[in-house]
C-alpha cells in the first residue's frame, strides 16, 4: 500500500479504529497533547532569592533546627519570589561532598566541606542537599524545584542534587512527582536524587512517561 494515499490511508484508519491496541494508542496521543499543551502553557515566572532571616517555626519538616544552623558552614536557605512579589517556597541546603543519612551527619560532613573550602577559593562542597522545602502558596514546593534545578545544574562545582528527607509517604510522593529517584533508605532519612544531567528534553519526556504510566 502507498502510505502516501492519504485516502488509503483514512481507510485503512478507519478499519483499525476500534482495535484495542489502537484505541489505547489515540488515548496515549490525546493524554500526550493535553499534558503537552498544560506543560507549555504560559507559566508563572518566580525569582530564587537567597534569604538572610526565616521563621523556622513555619518548617513542617525541620523545626527543631535553629536559624544560626541554617546559615552556618556554607548552608543556605533560598526562597521563592512569585510574580506578586509574595514567597511561595522555602528551601534549606546544606554543601557536601558525600551523601548524608542523617542531620547530624549532614552537619559534619557540611563542617568538613566548609573547612576545605578555605583552601579552595571559597568553593563549599559540590553535592546540595536539600535538607527541608514547604510552600507558603499552592504550588510553591514544585516550581521550588523546578527553579532550584535550573540553579544546581548551571552551578560551576555543584554536580549532584540530593535531598535528606524524613521517612513519610508524602516525602517520597512529592519527589518522585518532581523527577527524582530514590537513592537509599536509612535509619531515620531517605535520600532522593534529581539527576542534573539531564537535558530539558530528557526531563520533560520523563515527566510525560510518567504521566502516561509508560515505562
Amino acid at each position: 500500500m502507498d502510505i502516501l494515499n492519504r485516502e488509503k490511508l483514512k481507510e485503512v484508519l478507519e478499519r483499525w479504529k476500534g482495535h484495542p491496541s489502537i484505541t489505547d494508542l489515540f488515548d496515549r496521543f490525546d493524554k500526550l497533547q493535553t499534558y503537552t499543551k498544560k506543560k507549555f502553557e504560559k507559566e508563572p515566572k518566580f525569582d530564587l532569592i537567597e534569604l538572610e532571616t526565616i521563621d523556622v517555626n513555619e518548617d513542617p519538616v525541620r523545626p527543631e533546627l535553629s536559624l544560626e544552623f541554617r546559615k552556618s558552614y556554607g548552608r543556605k536557605v533560598f526562597g521563592l519570589k512569585d510574580e506578586q512579589g509574595e514567597l511561595a517556597a522555602i528551601m534549606c541546603f546544606a554543601f557536601t561532598n558525600e551523601v548524608p543519612k542523617s542531620v547530624e551527619e549532614m552537619d559534619m560532613l557540611s563542617r568538613d566541606a566548609a573547612m576545605q573550602a578555605v583552601h579552595r577559593a571559597g568553593v563549599q562542597g559540590n553535592i546540595a542537599i536539600a535538607y527541608t522545602v514547604w510552600a507558603k502558596k499552592k504550588g510553591g514546593g514544585k516550581h521550588m524545584v523546578n527553579e532550584v534545578y535550573k540553579m544546581v545544574k548551571q552551578s560551576n562545582h555543584i554536580n549532584r542534587l540530593v535531598t535528606l528527607s524524613p521517612l513519610t509517604e508524602m516525602a517520597e510522593r512529592f519527589h518522585i512527582k518532581n523527577g527524582a529517584k530514590k537513592l537509599q533508605v536509612n535509619e531515620t532519612t531517605q535520600n532522593f536524587e534529581y539527576d542534573i544531567t539531564l537535558e530539558d528534553w530528557e526531563t520533560a519526556l520523563d515527566k510525560a512517561k510518567r504521566f502516561l504510566k509508560i515505562r
